[in-house]
C-alpha cells in the first residue's frame, strides 16, 4: 500500500489551481459624503470585501483609503454601488511633488489645501531651446538675416 501511495502522490497530481494573491496595496478614491449616513455606507460596503485590512474616509477632503489585498476597480465599483455614482479615483498629489503646478490643467480649485491634479507634464525640449538660442548668437553668419 506504501508503494501505491507514493506512485499516486508524486506521479497522478494535478497542477495546483490555486489563485494568486493580489499584492497589498492603498486604494484612495475621492467620493462625496455629506452625512454620516453616507459615511456609514461607504465604510460597510468595503469593509465587507475579502482582502480589505483597513478603512479611513476624510470627509473633509471627500476622500476614502482602502488599505488591503484588494482590485482597485473592485473597490471603486462596490462604492459606485451604494449609490455614489460621481465617484472616481484620486486626482490629486501634493502641490511639492509637482515640477510646475501653475502650469495651465493642474490647478484645481475643488482640490484640497496643497494638493493639485496629477497630470504629466513635461518641460519644453532642450533642442527646442539650443536652436533658438543659436539664431541670435554671434557664432551663426545668419544671425542677421534672421532679424
Amino acid at each position: 500500500m506504501g508503494a501505491l501511495y507514493f506512485l499516486i502522490s508524486n506521479f497522478c497530481t494535478k497542477p495546483s489551481t490555486k489563485a494568486k494573491r493580489k499584492p497589498m496595496q492603498t486604494v484612495e478614491i475621492k467620493v462625496k459624503m455629506d452625512c454620516d449616513g453616507c459615511e456609514r455606507r461607504v465604510r460597510n460596503s468595503v469593509a465587507t470585501m475579502k482582502g480589505v485590512k483597513s478603512v479611513e474616509i476624510n470627509r473633509k477632503q471627500s476622500k476614502v483609503t482602502v488599505n488591503g489585498f484588494v482590485d482597485p476597480n473592485k473597490v471603486l465599483k462596490r462604492v459606485r454601488d451604494t449609490g455614489k455614482k460621481r465617484a472616481e479615483f484620486w486626482p490629486y498629489v501634493p502641490q511639492h511633488v509637482v515640477t510646475y503646478p501653475h502650469a495651465p490643467g493642474i490647478y484645481d480649485k475643488r482640490a484640497p489645501a496643497g494638493h493639485v491634479k496629477n497630470v504629466q507634464t513635461f518641460p519644453a525640449s532642450i533642442d527646442t531651446e539650443e536652436k533658438l538660442m543659436s539664431y541670435f548668437s554671434e557664432d551663426n553668419v545668419n544671425a542677421c538675416s534672421i532679424m
